[in-house]
């Protein structure tokens, strides 16, 4: 066999060096310098719902540890699924994020066609809140002084309170029918389009309760606006010591979460993915935020990339359990 020369051997292998350092050095500028303008966050619901509750304070501190803007940019519509769909074709340059949630893993079991596949056309990051759910009502619409009270109107009147969600497909919508099923009760469903349009329709008076997240009542539960009557999950919530959680009221299956995770679109480059896991979590972490999710009742779970995809996969199996369970449609 006929060997090459060495010396063109050499060349070969010093070419190669210097290209492996070239790019290391283009790498590590990359990452250095990322971002060097503004980046784009797609919310899909209206500001004043619970994922503008943890977006905004999260583009907050995004800007003050990077000096550059995360402009949140809101696309409400059809359960946050139009949003997702903007977010999905958007330019994968690094510079295009976007907020989902629990949300995004019922719309597959719930809408027939989707112009986007949350698998597929986008890359999960990191999970950035969990919040449990809560029963609220407006306690001028629904006089209930607790949840055996309001339980016991609910069985006797079938059909007479509605509750109001941030949309069809939501988690809003599937607690109820969740709620619906354990406890053998009619609730008239009022989709909106976002939860913050629900939730003012509910301080207002317009519907009679709501299953939301715990993130974006929290204000209005303090101010007594709406109350509260139970918490979803196995414990109470620290942020809300005296409501009572499902567990210890009889419902122990019923467990909802609303929880918020940072997605990019496919073929977005692994050095900007990295770099924004990186300043997500230190935004996540730094002390204003930190006050921020305590006082929504909220877990930072900084679950990245494999472990945030696997945890995708879970509750994309779940919601599409419930669904079927519920018979849940779209209204």
């Amino acid at each position: 066999m006929q060997h090459l020369p060495l010396a063109f051997d050499r060349r070969g292998v010093l070419k190669w060096a210097v290209s492996a350092a070239a790019a290391s050095v283009w790498n590590a500028q990359a990452q250095s310098t990322w971002p060097t303008k503004p980046v784009t966050m797609v919310v899909p619901f209206p500001a004043g719902g619970g994922t503008d509750a943890f977006a905004r304070p999260l583009s907050a501190q995004f800007a003050k540890l990077t000096g550059k803007q995360l402009i949140i940019d809101n696309r409400g519509g059809a359960g946050g699924t139009l949003g997702a769909g903007v977010a999905a074709k958007s330019a994968p340059d690094g510079y295009n994020y976007f907020m989902g949630a629990v949300h995004h893993t019922i719309a597959p079991s719930m809408y027939p066609k989707l112009d986007y596949d949350l698998e597929r056309d986008l890359v999960p990051l990191i999970l950035v809140a969990n919040v449990p759910q809560v029963l609220v009502v407006n306690p001028k619409k629904v006089s209930a002084a607790d949840f055996k009270t309001f339980l016991d109107f609910v069985k006797k009147n079938p059909g007479r309170l509605n509750y109001g969600s941030a949309g069809g497909g939501t988690s809003h919508h599937l607690a109820g029918e969740l709620f619906k099923l354990q406890t053998q009760t009619f609730i008239t469903h009022i989709p909106y389009r976002g939860a913050g349009p629900a939730l003012q329709d509910l301080i207002a008076g317009n519907v009679d309760m709501m299953f939301d997240g715990l993130g974006s009542s929290a204000t209005h539960i303090k101010g007594g606006r709406i109350k509260a009557l139970m918490v979803s999950g196995s414990k109470r919530n620290a942020a809300f010591p005296d409501v009572p959680c499902s567990s210890e009221l009889g419902l122990p299956d019923y467990t909802v979460s609303t929880w918020y995770g940072v997605w990019c679109p496919k073929g977005t480059p692994a050095d900007a993915q990295a770099r924004a896991i990186e300043e997500i979590r230190r935004a996540c972490l730094t002390d204003e935020a930190k006050a921020v999710w305590a006082n929504q009742g909220a877990e930072f779970p900084n679950l990245t990339t494999g472990q945030f995809d696997a945890f995708i996969k879970k509750e994309l199996a779940k919601w599409s359990q419930v669904v079927k369970a519920s018979g849940a449609k779209l209204d």
